[in-house]
């Protein structure tokens, strides 16, 4: 039985080891994903109620492990809120603003945003976009941004 375990397991570890992680393009390499945490998030859009916003540069996100909080700008205001993300899932407080007035898209944009705090959205991370979808429908794609 040891043998025949063996004669399964030796080449599939053989083989499960031979991927080199680099940065060729089209070779099958493979980069490491930025962290959901820590990671500067520009939000490229935002699905909600059947429409698609697409924010610009002005939207951005991040989480910070240490301080537990979320920070970045809703397009128009920064906001700050406590956030947890643990287990695919990201557990957003109620947000404090800046209260200025903007452009009426960056401020439909903010209401938008604005929704989604108090509450759990759960995250994927694939190919470099984070995607957050709340529990009311909306989508929100973010990339890092560099």
């Amino acid at each position: 039985m040891t043998l025949v375990a063996a004669a399964v397991l030796v080449p599939l570890v053989a083989a499960c080891g031979s991927e080199h992680a680099g940065a060729g393009s089209g070779s099958g390499s493979v980069s490491p994903e930025p962290p959901v945490t820590g990671t500067h998030w520009r939000i490229e859009s935002i699905s909600s109620h059947g429409s698609t916003e697409h924010p610009g540069s002005t939207a951005h996100l991040r989480f910070d492990p240490k301080t537990g909080k979320a920070g970045g700008r809703l397009g128009c205001n920064h906001f700050s809120a406590a956030a947890t993300v643990r287990d695919g899932n990201i557990t957003l407080g109620s947000p404090t603003t800046t209260r200025m007035m903007c452009d009426a898209s960056l401020m439909r944009t903010e209401r938008t945003l604005l929704g989604v705090f108090n509450s759990t959205l759960k995250y994927r991370l694939e190919h470099g976009t984070l995607t957050l979808t709340c529990t009311n429908g909306t989508i929100i794609q973010a990339v890092e941004q560099k």
